[in-house]
């Protein structure tokens, strides 16, 4: 899909890694913070609220639940406005969501004003900021993508260990109210990430390519008169639903829905945990910081780790960090004294940032950079469920059993069934690559012209396709196989052909 500004199709240029990129990391490092990071601090104003308004842990967890859910389904609503308007206005406009959902929830009467303006209105704002934001990141950074988005994500930890002992003091001179309302100042910061972002434009084409691509939009304008399929590809330029198709990404989006039920639930409960255990408000919030920073240790180590290859697949070393964040929590309820929270929440944060720091790569790599906004989407939405089910399920089992260890246990197995969908796209993977090693052998006479194939830019393929491009043809070629380039011509030269889709191929 094409960016659009004022209406018009804009052109990507080739991702510079580099450069301007990393002022979109930057924004994309506080956007992480300011949206994820203040939902890991919430658990001091959980704390606050289920005291001052006496109810179950169950209906405190839903604020935090109904942001996370708001946030997962208002992603594609998010990637569509960037593209119809442009990404820095919509961040823009979420940043002024988040601010007012915070400043009105501090006014809040009861537990239902709260799940309106804290989960709401602030999660749909943090909607509106985090999908743009994240997908204009894939856009700057190709080879580096990895390091970029580890970076990017350390924005979560370094808040988080800022943020935490922060509202704990707040909540202390100005109560839960108070330190609301500071909250809500705080979020306008998002505006400034907003204005940031700078669209990556491609190089004007030469005169006689501009005449001949103003011929082909003609030609296009006079056929979308009489037809249907324009109407469909003018909605894939928002929105690129032909994703739901993808089964390597229906499977990474299963995964993605039992990890959100193990994502969000441990970070709620750790201090109140800790409060069970003998440990006082700011000792608990130590907790918190403490595996933020070892967060931040494993993002940056696994996002470099990543970026170096060691692994045969990216979807390997995120199944290895997922059953070990997994089995972390399982261990938690053995943890009583605060020598064993301290050990309990290092490994913790340590296991979450290896987890956090290639997820996004994983989609990456699977979509394609040009369809990435609608993947990321999609993604969100999918996994919206078990964000917004993951801490109450929990908060249940904590009310059932008066042990708040159990939201832990519950958090634990849900990440390790995760990984089992992990482990059935890699097999899949292996399976397509395996199918397309058969294929070089039986075509080995067009090696030289698919290789040559594979040269192609995106331009090439912008000017084959008369500018218009609803897909990522190489990525495409990358999912289709396996994850290898294919040589075999036979199928490579219906494309050359001018076919607009996959589905019109045979493999």
């Amino acid at each position: 899909m094409e960016p659009r500004v004022r209406g018009q199709a804009v052109r990507r240029g080739s991702p510079p890694d580099g450069g301007y990129g990393w002022f979109i990391v930057f924004s994309c490092f506080l956007v992480f913070g300011l949206t994820f990071g203040v939902i890991k601090s919430f658990g001091v104003f959980y704390v606050e609220i289920h005291h001052y308004f006496a109810t179950t842990a169950t209906g405190s967890s839903w604020i935090p639940s109904i942001a996370v859910a708001t946030i997962h389904i208002g992603a594609p609503v998010g990637a569509a406005l960037s593209e119809r308007f442009s990404h820095r206005s919509v961040v823009i406009l979420g940043g002024l969501l988040s601010s007012v959902g915070m400043v009105a929830g501090a006014y809040a009467q009861n537990l239902v004003q709260l799940y309106i303006t804290v989960g709401f209105i602030t999660g749909f704002g943090y909607a509106l900021t985090w999908t743009p934001t994240v997908t204009m990141l894939g856009w700057y950074f190709d080879q580096r993508r990895p390091m970029a988005n580890a970076l990017a994500s350390t924005g979560e930890c370094i808040i988080t260990f800022v943020l935490t002992p922060l509202f704990q003091l707040l909540v202390d001179h100005y109560s839960w109210r108070g330190a609301m309302l500071v909250q809500g100042a705080i979020q306008l910061n998002l505006c400034v990430c907003g204005a940031l972002l700078r669209p990556l434009r491609a190089p004007a084409r030469a005169p006689q390519q501009q005449r001949d691509g103003e011929g082909v939009e003609e030609e296009e304008r006079d056929a979308a008169k009489s037809g249907t399929s324009c109407v469909d590809s003018d909605v894939q330029r928002y929105v690129d639903y032909t994703l739901v198709t993808n089964v390597h990404f229906m499977v990474y989006s299963l995964f993605g829905v039992f990890a959100a039920l193990g994502f969000f639930a441990p970070a709620l409960f750790l201090v109140p945990y800790a409060r069970t255990q003998g440990l006082d408000e700011y000792e608990a919030a130590m907790l918190v910081s403490l595996s933020a920073v070892l967060d931040l240790i494993g993002r940056v180590v696994f996002g470099w780790v990543a970026n170096l290859r060691l692994a045969k697949t990216t979807v390997r070393q995120l199944t290895a960090s997922v059953l070990a964040l997994g089995t972390v929590l399982l261990l938690c309820p053995l943890a009583t004294t605060f020598g064993q929270l301290v050990a309990f929440c290092m490994a913790y944060g340590l296991a979450y940032g290896a987890t956090v720091s290639t997820h996004i790569t994983v989609l990456a790599e699977m979509v394609g950079a040009e369809r990435l906004g609608s993947a990321i989407g999609f993604f969100m939405l999918i996994r919206s469920s078990g964000g917004l089910l993951g801490p109450p399920i929990a908060g249940f089992f904590i009310d059932k059993m008066s042990d708040y260890g159990t939201g832990f246990l519950m958090a634990g197995v849900a990440l390790i069934v995760s990984a089992l969908f992990l482990l059935l796209l890699d097999q899949m993977s292996r399976r397509g690559r395996g199918l397309n090693r058969k294929g070089d052998r039986m075509h080995p006479e067009s090696k030289k012209e698919g290789e040559e194939l594979n040269k192609w830019t995106n331009e090439d393929w912008l000017q084959l396709r008369g500018g218009v491009k609803p897909y990522d043809v190489r990525a495409d070629w990358l999912q289709l196989r396996g994850g290898v380039k294919p040589y075999d011509v036979s199928v490579a030269r219906p494309f050359k052909r001018g076919l607009t889709s996959l589905s019109s191929v045979s493999c």
